[in-house]
């Protein structure tokens, strides 16, 4: 089992509480039924703060890398709709990465999810991927937990596109690590142990990993559009 393919376009944002449920409806109603009817996507996924914030993630699960530049996604970025042109305003803090799947290993879609948005020190990407490929393999069988994914950022060679002018400025992590699963008291657990500043740190990761929580809001496979 794996992600959906090999490519991913993750996204992390926040928004105001007085435009959540609009922005809800909009999000699983017509903006995941337009990307999905898209040739190359396959899987669209949300998800928001287990912590009482306004914080949400969300994953595309693209058969390959090379959708994120393709002329059907283009021209959708390019002409959105009354709603979305709406709606994309309302993205606050948007950190937006299109990305490579580098390790990926047993489920996704579970009730929840710990992120890490994290880089490599100097000189250390392989050896950080090493030990997170290992991490992995062994969370995939571990009571609680569902599976585990890496993604690395690489921006298409595009330019911008109407619906990033309508957001403002999108930032972007250098590399994602995905753990769900059934048990939020096992991702909870993650973070103080084989996850811990020190743990990646010793792997080989920079300072500055930034974790979240989230819980499962809706998730949609292209298949399910049909």
């Amino acid at each position: 089992m794996a992600l959906l393919g090999k490519g991913a376009l993750a996204m992390f944002w926040d928004l105001a509480p007085e435009i959540r449920t609009e922005f809800e409806d909009w999000h699983s109603h017509e903006h995941f039924r337009e990307r999905l009817a898209i040739p190359g996507f396959r899987r669209a996924t949300r998800w928001s703060s287990a912590t009482g914030s306004e914080a949400m993630f969300q994953l595309y699960e693209l058969e390959t890398y090379d959708m994120l530049s393709s002329g059907p996604y283009l021209a959708r970025l390019n002409a959105p709709t009354p709603w979305s042109s709406k709606m994309m305003p309302h993205h606050r803090n948007m950190v937006r990465c299109q990305c490579r799947v580098l390790e990926s290993g047993g489920g996704y879609v579970a009730r929840c999810i710990l992120t890490l948005r994290l880089s490599p020190a100097e000189g250390k990407g392989p050896a950080l991927r090493a030990a997170l490929k290992k991490v992995i393999a062994g969370l995939v069988d571990r009571p609680g937990f569902a599976g585990a994914h890496l993604l690395r950022h690489e921006a298409p060679p595009i330019a911008v596109t109407t619906e990033q002018k309508l957001r403002g400025a999108d930032r972007a992590a250098d590399w994602i690590f995905v753990a769900s699963a059934y048990d939020e008291r096992v991702v909870e657990a993650l973070v103080g142990a084989d996850l811990s500043a020190t743990a990646l740190a010793g792997m080989g990761a920079a300072a500055g990993v930034v974790a979240g929580l989230y819980t499962l809001s809706y998730s949609v496979a292209a298949a399910e559009m049909d």
